[in-house]
Parts: C-alpha cells; structure tokens; sequence
C-alpha cells in the first residue's frame, strides 16, 4: 500500500555515545533512515547525546536534540514539537529499551504517538530469554535445552537438569554483557552471581553450550503486506562460543548446504511473522550442528542491527533507507531499488564476490585485560573487504585492521613460539586467526588444527593453501617468477609488500615495478547486488585482479578523501564525521569526491555519500592504485585522523597535491624537536623536552629536564604508550617496553608539569587568517588524556589573559606552521603561565563537539578553505551556545573488569556525550567542579 500520509512527523531515537557492543552502525543507521524519510517530505527529528556523529548534524534531520537518552528527554520533546510516530528501531538496544519505558509510563498515549518499525510487545518477546524460549518450543523452532533463572537457587537446579557446559545469558542486556561459558560445576557460582546482577530484571536463562557448533546470521525485511526477503547469509569463521561481535564473518554464507539454508530460511521468515505484526528490519541468529545439519535458533533481534552495517555494505541494499519507508506503509514493490534504479526494492539479493569482515580489538589500551573471547563482546571497531574468492578478501581485510599486518602473515610478525601458537588456538584472542596460518607454516597438520579450534575444514584448507604458495614462491627471484603464477599470488591477496617479505632483498616498489612490467595491475569491479543480471549505477567498488576494468575515471576535477579506518580507542567515529563533511563540501565547490574507506559501520562508506566509493583498505597499495587511475587534482588526508595522515609522506613522494596544510608543515608538528625549536623561535612557553633512542640516552636527558617526565612514542594517537614516571627506575623499563612495542621508534621524554590546568584550542587557518573555533578547559589536570577528560566550552574558570595568551599562540602556530584547514592545540597551564604541549594540523575528536555546541558548521567551512575555493573572510560566523556545553567521556570499563580505571597520559574512552547547562551553579557541574578541585589540591 502507498505511504501512510497521516505521519508527518518522526522522532528517531538515537544509541547514544559509543561503547562496546554498540558502536557507530546505529548512527549510520539512524542517518539513512532519516535521509530516507526527509526524502517522502516527513519532518523528521533526532534525539541521541553524540556529538560526535554526522547523525546529530543538521545535514542529516530537520530537528536535532542533543538531549540524554532518557523518558525525560522525550517527553520533552514531544511537549515542544508535534511528533507523530516514533522509530526506535535504528538506535540498537539503548532505543528498543527507551521505547518500551516510554510505552510502560504511557507516554506515547498520552500525547497521541505511534510506534511504528516495530511492536512494543515484539522487544518483549525477544529480550525476555523465557518468553523466547517458550515462543519458539509453540512454533516448533529448535532451541537449546535451557531454564529460567531469577535467584541464585534456581539457577543451581537448573545447572544440575541441564548438565556442563553450560551459557550463562542475562536478560536484557546488550553485547553479551554479564554472560559467558561454564565449562565445570566450579565455575557456576561465580558465573551466575555475575549474570544475574548485569541484568536489569535479575533474570538469566542457563542454557545447554552448543560449543563448536556452526554460527549463521540472517537479515531479514518484512512490509505490510507480510512479504519477507532476506537479504543476506553472515557465516561465523569462529564457531559458537565467541561473540558474533567479536567473530570473524563471512559473507554469503561459504559452507551452509542449500537445504539446510532453505529450511534457515523457513525458520527465519516463520520467527519474524511470530514475534509481531510490524513493518521493518530483523537480524536472527541461528547455530547448526556441523555432523547432522541440526538447527537451534539462538536469537532474534526486531531492529537493525551491527549485521544490518554490514549487510547494507556487503550487497549494496540499503537496510535502514528500506526499513525507515516500509515503516511509514510501504509495500516492497512499491520501492525503487537503489542500485539498478529500474527494478524493485522487493529481490534478494545476489552476490558474485566475497565479503570478510574482521573485528578490531583495543587490548593494548586495558594493561592486564583478560583477552580471551567469548560471549562478552570486545572489540571496539571493525573492517570490511570485498574479494572475488574469501581468501582475497581476507587478506584484504589484515591489511586493513591497521595493525601493522600486511596481510595473513608472511611479514616478519609471526610466531615461532610452538606453545604460544598451540595455547593461542585454544584460547581465541584478537590474534588467533594469524596464529593458524603460523602453525601451518610450523607443519601442524590441518585436522589438529580444526580439533583445537572447531573452525570448519574448508576455511582452513583455503588457508593452508597460502602456505603451499609461500614455500613454491620462495624457489624464485623477482625476475624469473613466471607471470601466471605471480598473476595468482595476487588473486589470492598479497600484497607487494609479503611477496617482498618472502623473496627477500627486494623491496615493495621494486615488486611493485615488476608487476607493472608484467601487466600484473588491479581493476575494479562495481557492487551491484545483482550479479550483473541488471545494469547497475552505483558507483561504488572494488578491486581485484582480473581483465576487464568497471570503474571508469571521468575527466571532471576530482577529490580523493582518505578515510579513517577501523574504530578504535583514540580513533573513532569523528573522524568520519568529518569526511562526510569534506566529500559534502567537495561536492558543493564543484568536485568529484572520492571516497576510500574500509569501515563499514560507517556514513562516509554509504554509496551514495560519495560521487564514488572504493571500499578498499586505507593501505598504501591499494590508495596508490586508485590515485593512478583517477588522477586527481590532489587528495585530502587532514581528516582522516592517523590513519591517512600516515601516508602523507608517501603522498609527498609520489607528487600527489595533498590539499591543506602541506607534508612538511605536518610534520614539524609531529616530530617533537622540530616543533620545540619552531615554539622557541616563536618565543612561546614549553615543557623542557628531549629525544632519545634507548633506555641510557633517556636517563640522561630525564634528569636534564627534571622528574617527573612523560615518556611517549613519536608519531601515535590516543596517546598510545604514554606514561608519566618519577626515577630513572621507572623510566628504564617504560623505554624498554615502548621500543619493545614500537621498534625503530624515538621516545619523547617531556618535563611534566605536575597540578597544571589542562585546555585546549581549535582553529581555522587559510593562510593568512585564523579563526578561533573555540577554547576549552578541561576538568581534569594535565596527564590525563584530553580524550579521557571532560571539556567545558567556554572556559569556566581561566583569566582573560591566559585565554588571550591561548589564542595568540593558536594563532602564532597557525600561521607557522602554514596551516590550511584545521588545527588543534593541547596546552598545561600553571601559576597562571600557559605552555603549549602539542599541536595537530588536522582534524581533532573535539571539533565535532565544538561544531554542534555552536551550531556552526566548522568542517564543511574548513573543508571549502582547504580545497582552496573559499577564504575566512567569505563566511559569517555566528554561534549559538546559551550557557555552557560539556563533553562527557564514555567508557566501557564493565567488558574489563579486572583492569583499573584509573586515568593517565593514554587513552581509555570508547566514546563521549555532550550536555549543555545554563550557567555554572547546575548541580551537574558543581559536582564536577568539586571534582576537580580535589585533584588539583593532591
């Protein structure tokens, strides 16, 4: 049926900062939907507390409400504006969880809401481990033996009917939080006193452990009319037993029978119609026994969820624009296919390539973290690859992870340690997958690797053939490896860089040459969710190694803009806010605007943000392919954060433009002598510094500067390997472990200023002019990190001549340093004097915050300066903040447990909200004041 024309009006609910197990797929979510629905002229408006998503940008909804994620909130809204629904189905559980609260207090009555995308009683039956359970056992879906527990006793007689091992789940709670395996009866107390407090209901279901199974996923969408499609197959590589968030998967489904994914199918589709009679999206899990081809279903969620992402990304169609119309009374028929734009929304997709996706842990960040995976997701972030085979794009996506990896192995990184590879397959952690591929290397015969790890046979043997490659491709030299067999190295992914490794004496560019002598060059190959059966025009792709070359470079002027990459602690989903705003304003100057990007969580991959999108690793290879080809008029990496600010330099050597501020400018800010000495000539206060290159050097040049000292890496982010120490004790072993982690690196040894005041600026340069975005003071104390603090803008407490010396060294720098475009400057200030720690000319993880809490779009008009077509002087800048604005740090301590929370020089937050107060008695602040009196007085 046509669009039900009596909704005039949505409220979206938002998922909040970003945390572990819910991460920014719900913000690219929440943004399609609502693009898609201003689309059918509806006034839509959002609620969600990140500022640090394009979903909270007015680009995206007509209305934006930085508000906390409460019924408070809502009501308040609905007071102020005439909302008609409410789609609670993009913002993952913190909204399905927001709604049914609202629902329970007769808020959407009362003021005369719908809730559509879902029924209320739908999050009921699916959050409640009994209710679904007992659904399922009365239409005849298979499912673990299990029982209800909501005391300690019942759980001890349900662990005694079941028998061990057993899965602790507690209800409605999100990322498997609380939950986890019970392999003897030693373990049970423990484990269930742990569930039953996570829980918010003190209800947890014990369940029969399918360990070893098989683990599936299916995305489903359903109309009005009942039609049901699936749109994609996710198989688990890591079978049950680890979190799906924290599995490798793999997409379509690569071992699943054709009967056994047709009754999957049937399972599927009878599961959605039995849980409610509603119009959207749904993700359901399944587990299979890998001897008889058993099904049990393991859940459903009524939502989009992080397979939706990923499922949008891996076959073109867009879940959440779909979802959000069918929402509102669309039939599926009814809907344009986006890709084709000539056929229905109402097929299922077809896929002719592979899709691999692997997860990205930030286990370096929590010293002392249990690593092993299991129910309780992990992971902070992830990266997607597309390949014509699975082996492709697996490689492809190790080279992605931004790890250092250059592929799956065979680049100097990998173990030899027989008992360490043996213990790392029986207890899967962030590096089992590369541990696999050491052992076959090592000789560890397939079969005992399939029995330790459970892993299907056919994954490993896919592996295994790269170790067969490996020992042939070392009988040759670069010149006589014969061009059919160097031709297949490359379908099989590897990179220029591990053929390198493994021939030896030769470097990537020599192999890089030989190859193109050869012929040997990458092509691309259009996602079109049909398989070619009809003309695509989506300009979205990727590469592979074959004949025939789909992605054509026009002769417009184009715009390449280099994304961040994986999520991950100090890197996360501001920096995508800002490359869709850079391809936004490249659009806007009359640019073509490229986009490569591997993260699929995210809005800059969406196919129709860019004017064309390679979704391909942000790995120097493939970048300098697709420069070769497009040509364009330079590339933009000031936005990318330390992933495409790293290929600057490689950038500089090839002779590609990079637009903004120049390689070298970058640079004097990153390399700390450089910048100290630009800072003394500049005649601007620093903290006494040195460099050094081993633990003896760094002794010497601490008591040069005086303890205490911050001691750190060169070129990182997210203050990685940061520490702050007292003696030369101390200090020698931080030096040992940071070159220990990072070899080849200098450690910057810093005077650290003890109980100074930390604040920060950020600024507009165009070369000539400079535009102060904003000052901010910081509750905590320098040595915190600055992404670990709360920052108030305006400042609340500095004299005027300490915010007058702040913003003449921004601008001083700014100027110095040749800046065009962004620049973020850290500063300590003590007894009134002001010291500048660093500078960075680029995009910063604040200025997202400062661009919402004045309402002024400082990256659009950054962007438009650094592409050179707009000066300072051509914009009127007018901010809107009624009192203060806060940005709150939001962190995932409660998937460590066992790791402290204490805060120091690097950073530990997975995300942040904002909250504005109208002055500084808020009850809010005072508490937070205080706070910060106590720490400055210890």
């Amino acid at each position: 049926m046509p669009k039900d024309t009596s909704i005039r009006s949505i409220l979206i609910i938002g998922s909040g900062p970003i945390i572990i197990g819910q991460a920014c797929e719900f913000d690219y979510a929440g943004s399609q939907a609502a693009l898609s629905l201003k689309e059918e002229g509806i006034e839509v408006s959002i609620i969600n507390s990140n500022p640090a998503t394009i979903m909270t940008d007015k680009v995206i909804a007509d209305h934006v409400y930085l508000r906390p994620l409460t019924v408070d909130s809502i009501e308040q809204i609905l007071i102020e504006r005439k909302i008609d629904a409410v789609l609670p189905t993009m913002g993952g559980q913190t909204a399905l969880n927001l709604c049914k609260e609202a629902e329970e207090r007769g808020v959407w009555e009362k003021y005369g809401v719908r809730v559509i995308g879902v029924d209320v009683a739908a999050i009921e039956k699916t959050e409640n481990r009994e209710a679904f359970r007992q659904l399922m056992v009365d239409i005849g879906i298979g499912v673990a033996n299990s029982r209800i527990a909501n005391s300690f006793l019942e759980g001890k007689e349900a662990a005694q009917q079941i028998g061990y091992p057993l899965v602790i789940r507690p209800s409605y709670t999100l990322g498997g939080y609380g939950g986890g395996f019970v392999h003897k009866k030693e373990e049970f107390d423990q484990a269930l006193k742990r569930g039953l407090e996570a829980s918010p209901t003190h209800e947890v279901l014990v369940e029969q452990a399918v360990l070893g199974w098989k683990e599936y996923e299916l995305e489903l969408l359903r109309d009005s009319a009942d039609n049901v499609i699936i749109i994609c197959s996710i198989e688990n590589f890591d079978p049950m037993g680890i979190h799906t968030g924290d599995s490798i998967t793999v997409a379509p489904a690569m071992t699943l029978s054709d009967r056994c994914y047709q009754d999957m199918r049937n399972q599927a589709i009878k599961m959605m119609r039995a849980i409610g009679n509603f119009a959207g999206g749904c993700n359901v899990q399944f587990s299979v026994n890998p001897d008889n081809d058993e099904i049990i279903a393991i859940e459903i969620n009524p939502r989009v969820s992080r397979s939706s992402a990923l499922a949008s990304k891996a076959t073109g169609y867009p879940i959440a624009k779909i979802a959000s119309k069918l929402a509102i009374g669309y039939n599926l028929d009814e809907i344009e296919n986006q890709i084709t734009k000539t056929t229905s929304a109402y097929f299922e997709p077809s896929l002719d390539y592979v899709i691999v996706k692997i997860p990205r842990w930030n286990f370096d960040k929590f010293k002392g973290a249990n690593m092993e995976l299991g129910l309780q997701m992990k992971s902070v972030g992830e990266v997607m690859a597309i390949g014509r085979t699975f082996i492709e794009a697996l490689q492809k996506a190790c080279q992605s992870l931004e790890i250092g990896r250059a592929g799956l192995g065979a680049d100097g990184k990998h173990s030899r340690n027989i008992d360490e590879i043996m213990y790392g397959l029986q207890h899967p952690s962030w590096n089992r997958l590369f541990l696999i591929k050491d052992a076959m290397s090592m000789g560890v015969p397939l079969e005992s690797i399939r029995k330790v790890t459970r892993i299907d046979k056919w994954f490993l043997s896919q592996i295994q053939e790269l170790v067969q490659l490996e020992v042939e491709l070392k009988r040759y030299s670069l010149n006589n490896i014969p061009k059919d067999f160097f031709f297949t190295l490359k379908q099989k992914g590897y990179s220029d860089i591990q053929i390198a490794y493994l021939l030896g004496n030769v470097t990537e560019d020599e192999v890089y040459e030989r190859r193109k002598v050869l012929g040997i060059k990458r092509v691309y190959k259009m996602v079109d969710t049909c398989a070619a059966e009809f003309a695509a025009l989506t300009p979205y792709y990727y590469s592979t190694f074959e004949e025939e070359n789909e992605s054509l470079a026009s002769d417009k002027k184009k715009v390449i803009v280099l994304g961040s990459g994986p999520n991950r602690i100090g890197q996360g989903i501001e920096f995508d806010y800002s490359c869709v705003h850079g391809l936004l304003a490249a659009k806007e100057c009359g640019f073509e605007a490229i986009m490569i990007n591997c993260n699929p969580e995210t809005v800059s991959t969406d196919f129709n943000m860019a004017d064309k999108l390679y979704f391909e690793p942000v790995f120097w290879e493939h970048v300098r392919e697709i420069i070769e080809l497009e040509k364009p008029v330079g590339v933009i990496v000031q936005l990318g954060g330390q992933t495409a600010l790293k290929m600057a330099e490689k950038l500089e050597e090839m002779g590609v433009k990079i637009i903004g501020t120049s390689y070298n400018d970058m640079d004097v800010a990153e390399d700390r002598g450089r910048f100290s000495d630009l800072l003394k000539e500049l005649e601007i206060p620093y903290p006494r510094y040195g460099v050094a290159e081993n633990a003896e050097e760094a002794i010497v040049v601490a008591n040069q500067v005086g303890y205490p000292v911050l001691v750190r890496p060169s070129y990182v982010l997210g203050g990685q390997g940061m520490s702050i120490v007292i003696n030369d004790e101390d200090l020698e072993k931080a030096v040992v472990k940071l070159l220990g982690d990072l070899p080849g690196n200098r450690v910057l040894i810093d005077h650290f200023l003890d109980r100074a005041e930390e604040t920060e600026s950020d600024s507009i340069c165009d070369g000539e002019d400079v535009h102060i975005i904003g000052l901010m003071e910081h509750i905590e104390p320098a040595g915190i990190h600055s992404g670990d603090s709360f920052a108030v803008l305006p400042p609340f407490s500095l004299s005027e001549k300490v915010m007058a010396d702040m913003e003449t060294y921004s601008k001083k720098i700014a100027r110095a340093l040749n800046v065009i475009g962004l620049l973020n400057i850290q500063f300590a200030v003590k007894d009134g004097k002001v010291y500048v720690i660093e500078a960075n000319p680029r995009a910063s993880r604040t200025v997202p915050f400062i661009a919402k809490a004045y309402d002024v779009p400082y990256i659009n008009i950054a962007a438009k300066i650094m592409l050179g077509v707009n000066k300072l002087k051509d914009f009127t800048i007018e901010r809107k903040l009624d009192g203060y604005a806060i940005k709150e740090p939001v962190f995932s301590y409660e998937k460590f447990p066992e790791v402290t929370k204490e805060l120091g020089p690097e950073m530990k937050s997975t995300g942040e909200s904002i909250r504005f107060i109208k002055d500084l008695e808020d009850p809010y602040f005072r508490k937070l004041y205080k706070d910060k009196s106590m720490y400055l007085s210890k």
